[in-house]
C-alpha cells in the first residue's frame, strides 16, 4: 500500500479518534486524554507495519506477533462481555473521560478480571506488541514503547478516577491483580 494512501487512513482513522476523545482531550487529567495518544501511536504502527502482516509466516518473530494477537482479541472479547454482563454500565458515572462501557456502576473481579485491572487496555498493549512484530524496526520500537507508556499513564490515571467512585474496595482489588499482563505486570 502506498504512503499516501496509509497517510489518508490515518488522517481519516485519527478524525474519529480525535471525535471519541474530544471530551477527555480537554483535560490532561483524565485518562483519556492519554488513551487518545495510545490509539493514535497504535494506529500508526498499525499502519507502518501492515505490508509485513503475512510476509514470512512462520518466522519467529511473526509467530510471536501472532500470539500476541490472539491474546489481544481474548482480552477484548473477554473483557467486553465482562464489563456488560457484570459490571452494570449505566449513567451513574457522569465523568466526560468515560465512554460507554467504561460507565460501570458495578467492579467486575470475575474472569479475566480476577487477574488483571485493566483486559481492554491490556488487548491493546498485546495489540501493539503483537503489530511491532510484524517487522522490526528502530520506528516500530518507539511507537511500541509510546503506546505502552501511553497505555500505563492512562491506566494509572483511570485507577485514580476507580478508587474516587469504588473507594477501597477498589484499593483492595489492586492489591490481588496485575494492571496489564497476569502474575508479571
Amino acid at each position: 500500500m502506498s504512503f499516501q494512501i496509509k497517510l489518508i487512513i490515518f488522517a481519516v482513522a485519527s478524525l474519529g479518534i480525535i471525535w471519541v476523545s474530544r471530551k477527555p482531550l480537554r483535560d490532561f487529567r483524565s485518562h483519556g486524554f492519554y488513551r487518545f495518544f495510545a490509539w493514535e501511536a497504535i494506529l500508526a504502527l498499525v499502519l507502518l507495519n501492515l505490508d509485513y502482516w503475512f510476509v514470512q509466516p512462520f518466522q519467529w518473530n511473526q509467530l510471536v506477533s501472532w500470539v500476541f494477537l490472539i491474546v489481544s482479541l481474548y482480552m477484548v472479547v473477554e473483557g467486553i462481555i465482562l464489563l456488560r454482563k457484570v459490571g452494570n454500565p449505566d449513567q451513574k458515572r457522569d465523568d466526560p473521560a468515560l465512554i460507554g462501557l467504561e460507565k460501570t456502576s458495578k467492579l467486575v473481579t470475575i474472569g479475566v478480571y480476577q487477574y488483571i485491572r485493566h483486559p481492554l487496555y491490556s488487548s491493546l498493549f498485546f495489540l501493539a506488541w503483537g503489530v511491532f512484530f510484524k517487522q522490526l524496526s528502530w520506528l516500530s520500537l518507539v511507537l511500541g514503547l509510546s503506546a505502552t507508556l501511553f497505555l500505563t499513564l492512562t491506566a494509572r490515571i483511570e485507577e485514580t478516577e476507580n478508587i474516587n467512585f469504588f473507594g477501597e474496595t477498589y484499593r483492595a482489588y489492586m492489591q490481588k491483580t496485575k494492571m496489564f499482563v497476569p502474575f508479571i505486570f
